[in-house]
């Protein structure tokens, strides 16, 4: 299964865009979108999932025309977005069903599917209760469930790990590499150390454009040995940063420490090289494109 995207542009007025000129190509498994707020993350799931239509650009999914024929997509989509919303008065059960309903999926087994993602999600001892006593957690993990409920094979997430703590989010990161290997995931998070531990491939964006898009070991590679940390009077914070580009800081009590990025061939001073990780490139690519 392959999704080819083609010279997507996505103009919302003369002073805003949301994508331009973007081109992609995503086979089965997991890509992970990174990028800035406004980057275009969003704009460009929306498009997939065809909720929302480009200015000019072409999508094809295993070479049918998504925009010609948007019921090729959408009959195979499971897609959670950001702003995903609930009806509090249903309880789990309830609300799955409805959701079942609304995608036509149904049949003797669809309790059976339900019952398996509620356990897949942990909320099974919680799904008699009102959506609308869920914490804002258990309402994404909810929102998680129904975006599975079809058995899709395209998977669209938009923020999915947002309000979940370390444990749900390990657990969201195991139910979705079980189905990586038969379906498209794309999953845009914040949180780089997700992307990190579960994406195939990373596709970094900035400004509706794509800035590089590889297997993390090769996009970590880009800056491979360029990656230093170092402690440096307060004082001297300004003019370090005139010299590299730093990454992090940690006030101390005296003195501040900090991760950089340097192409120097001398160390500074009492600096040491440190492994780079995704988060590191990250910051230094989308930092440095304009």
């Amino acid at each position: 299964m392959t999704l080819e995207i083609k010279n997507l542009t996505k103009q919302y007025n003369q002073q805003k865009t949301g994508l331009s000129d973007f081109s992609i190509t995503i086979d089965k498994g997991v890509l992970g979108l990174l990028g800035p707020n406004g980057a275009g993350k969003s704009t460009l799931m929306k498009i997939i999932a065809t909720i929302s239509k480009p200015t000019r650009g072409t999508l094809f999914l295993n070479g049918e025309d998504i925009a010609k024929n948007p019921d090729s997509i959408r009959k195979i989509l499971g897609y959670l977005p950001q702003d995903f919303g609930v009806y509090p008065n249903l309880n789990a059960y309830e609300f799955l069903e409805y959701i079942a309903a609304m995608k036509g999926v149904g049949g003797p087994g669809l309790r059976k599917r339900i019952d398996m993602l509620l356990d897949g999600v942990n909320l099974t001892a919680d799904a008699r209760r009102p959506i609308g006593s869920y914490s804002g957690g258990m309402k994404q993990r909810i929102g998680i469930a129904q975006t599975l409920l079809n058995d899709p094979k395209v998977l669209i997430f938009d923020e999915p790990t947002v309000g979940l703590d370390p444990e749900e989010r390990v657990r969201f990161r195991d139910l979705i590499s079980e189905m990586a290997s038969e379906a498209i995931v794309i999953l845009s998070s914040h949180i780089v150390s997700d992307i990190e531990t579960i994406a195939d491939e990373v596709a970094i964006m900035k400004s509706g454009k794509l800035i590089d898009k590889a297997i993390p070991s090769a996009i970590i590679g880009r800056i491979e040995n360029r990656v230093f940390e170092t402690t440096i009077a307060h004082t001297d914070l300004e003019a370090f940063k005139a010299r590299h580009q730093v990454i992090n800081t940690s006030r101390q009590a005296e003195k501040t420490q900090l991760r950089y990025i340097s192409n120097a061939t001398e160390m500074e001073a009492g600096a040491r090289n440190v492994t780079a990780g995704l988060e590191d490139v990250y910051l230094f690519l989308t930092q440095n494109q304009h």
